[in-house]
């Protein structure tokens, strides 16, 4: 799988890289002009272009289009690490890596499926596309405050959800780019502004169409054989009928839910009986790995806590099968629902800029969502500012019951934002002082709710991908998301909320992007499965393991988890499965600890994650 560092044009760059290149004896270099590693790593021929002309020098590391055509031509553009260009123009999901005049740049993208890293080693700033590699440079520790926010149900919210957990590593921020000078300093930098979503719908569709069909093409051509999620979801449904006819071997795969009433394999088979030149494969639920299947085996990616560590045993199982198969690229629909399924957000956006057409397009939607008037009213009148809401209000409510908490559209800038009942009254004051610090300095990532709301969703959908790809490449299959590519994101951000917020019309934009290209019959669909029947039967069955991770368990010898708690609520199965997803950040949490501890006994980190708390959280 793909791995890689950054590294100035300096004699202790240098230094750093060498010593990189002792430890990995397969490691790739390219070099700078100076004839110094810049970039070190590993990664397939498929993986990386680059261009040079003179000291200058330009590389795309990821899933780029076969010999970007006239690459060069980007280092003859005033900055051409930093500047949108090359991710406005070029199609596919990738870093971009660049030096000139003695300045390095590096950029992820706006999804943050290719995050970037920094930190300081010896002095010197280097970047990469993983948090852990650097950590191991450094030395660092476990960020304890960071590891109790990862606590936070259903997930953390912006900015504290890409707080690394690694002291001293910082990720950058939404689009921006990181500076490295000759003297290993280095300057963070915001990207380029995010598109105003005013694209009438009509013509927005049109360019959605046409950057999802160049990213499905990015991954396909001179391919002889690629597979695909066919799970019955517009999102999948879409992406397979980009992909079929461009590919000799088209392979889908639909898997089964334990839930009778799930109509998935219903809008799966009526796909496929419009792609009867690929071949189809619908697993059973019993075929595959149960939720929650194999969590006491520790695990070889210590980014973070992995938000689906629920699915990580499904997905390698996956994996396995599919390289068996012939498969060694598959396509996903991951990034389709955050980007289509229009946040509600908009609605508080779109009340302050047509009131009437607001209050006409609310009272549908109240009648779908059956939200309380109340309550709905309060919520899309709220001015809280982000800062004041992130602060204040989502600490306050952080012991408050789950019920109710889906009876208004929106709860501020986010969801209703739970601490587990078995985290302990430490672990909720510690994340209390985190919310207010990070309110002090942050804006949202948009003034517009909505959009605050569907990016915030999409980095986490982002972060998934590069995770559950690095656990499929394992057996040798690369996961990709086209929704995700920048090209996508921007289309679809850019798209009239005023025109998508329609409780009668199930994702409006992919529906008519996708026209022509998807059957009608399969663009009728209005439903969305859910999956709470997997996650109660996963539990029952690996109820054993579960209650084993209890024992000697690092975040109760962390003063973050009451494990007898946790234990009684695996005994005892909440009725409802909202009580449960705070079940799935405490997992992570817990199986990232053990394999910290596992994989590097003898570092600083491992003492943390062995159950020894920090003199300065200790002395809290």
């Amino acid at each position: 799988m793909m791995q890689f560092y950054v590294f100035p044009d300096s004699p202790p760059g240098a230094a750093i890289a060498g010593s990189l290149c002792a430890r990995w004896p397969d490691a790739r270099v390219l070099p700078h002009h100076s004839e110094r590693p810049w970039i070190v790593g590993r990664w397939r021929d498929d993986e990386l272009v680059w261009a040079a002309a003179g000291a200058r020098r330009i590389a795309l590391l990821g899933r780029v289009p076969a010999g970007v055509p006239r690459l060069a031509e980007y280092l003859g553009r005033r900055e051409p690490g930093a500047s949108a260009d090359v991710r406005r123009e070029v199609p596919g999901s990738f870093h971009t890596v660049a030096a000139t005049d003695g300045v390095v740049f590096v950029q992820g993208d706006l999804a943050t499926v290719r995050e970037v890293f920094h930190g300081r080693v010896r002095g010197v700033t280097v970047a990469a596309d993983r948090p852990d590699g650097l950590a191991e440079l450094t030395g660092a520790g476990i960020d304890e405050a960071a590891l109790a926010v990862r606590l936070l149900a259903p997930a953390a919210p912006w900015p504290l959800s890409e707080d690394c957990l690694w002291e001293g590593i910082r990720a950058l921020p939404p689009g921006g780019h990181l500076r490295i000078g000759p003297d290993g300093r280095a300057r963070v930098r915001p990207g380029p502004p995010l598109p105003m979503p005013d694209v009438p719908l009509a013509e927005g569709a049109r360019h959605v169409r046409q950057a999802l069909t160049e990213a499905v093409r990015v991954r396909t051509d001179g391919r002889a054989t690629v597979s695909a999620d066919l799970s019955g979801g517009m999102d999948s449904t879409s992406v397979c009928f980009l992909a079929a006819g461009r590919v000799e071997r088209l392979l889908t795969v639909m898997c089964e839910s334990s839930d009778a009433g799930s109509d998935d394999g219903h809008w799966a088979a009526l796909a496929a009986e419009s792609m009867p030149g690929a071949e189809h494969t619908r697993y059973r639920a019993q075929d595959l790995p149960r939720c929650f299947a194999g969590l006491l085996d520790t695990d070889d990616d210590l980014e973070a806590p992995l938000a689906v560590v629920h699915a990580r045993a499904m997905t390698l199982e996956q994996a396995r099968e599919l390289a068996a198969a012939g498969s060694s690229r598959h396509l996903t629909g991951h990034g389709g629902d955050e980007l289509f399924h229009t946040s509600p957000g908009y609605y508080h956006d779109l009340l302050r800029r047509h009131p009437l057409r607001a209050i006409g397009r609310l009272r549908a939607a109240q009648a779908v969502h059956r939200w309380k008037t109340g309550p709905a009213l309060a919520a899309l009148l709220d001015r809280t500012s982000f800062s004041g809401w992130l602060g204040y209000e989502v600490g306050r409510d952080l012991r408050s019951p789950v019920r109710g908490v889906n009876a208004t559209p929106v709860s501020g800038w986010g969801p209703a934002y739970r601490m587990p009942g078995w985290a302990t009254p430490e672990a909720v004051d510690s994340v209390r002082r985190s919310l207010r610090a990070a309110a002090r300095d942050r804006a949202p990532l948009s003034p517009l709710r909505g959009q605050h709301l569907t990016l915030q969703q999409l980095r986490h959908s982002g972060e998934m991908v590069r995770r559950i790809d690095r656990l499929s490449a394992r057996h040798g299959v690369a996961m990709e998301a086209p929704f995700l590519d920048e090209r996508v994101v921007r289309a679809a951000l850019s798209l009239d909320y005023a025109d998508c917020l329609r409780a009668d019309r199930y994702k409006p934009a992919l529906v008519e992007a996708m026209r022509g290209i998807v059957p009608d019959g399969s663009l009728g669909r209005r439903s969305k499965a859910e999956f709470s029947a997997d996650i109660y039967l996963g539990l029952r069955e690996h109820r054993r393991e579960l209650l084993e991770l209890c024992d000697g368990m690092r975040l109760d010898a962390l003063g973050l988890v009451d494990a007898a708690a946790l234990r009684a609520t695996l005994v005892n199965l909440p009725p409802s499965s909202l009580d449960l997803v705070p079940l799935l950040g405490t997992l992570g949490c817990e199986v990232w600890l053990r394999s910290v501890a596992a994989a590097r006994p003898r570092s600083r980190a491992a003492r943390v994650a062995a159950g020894y708390r920090s003199e300065v959280e200790a002395g809290r």
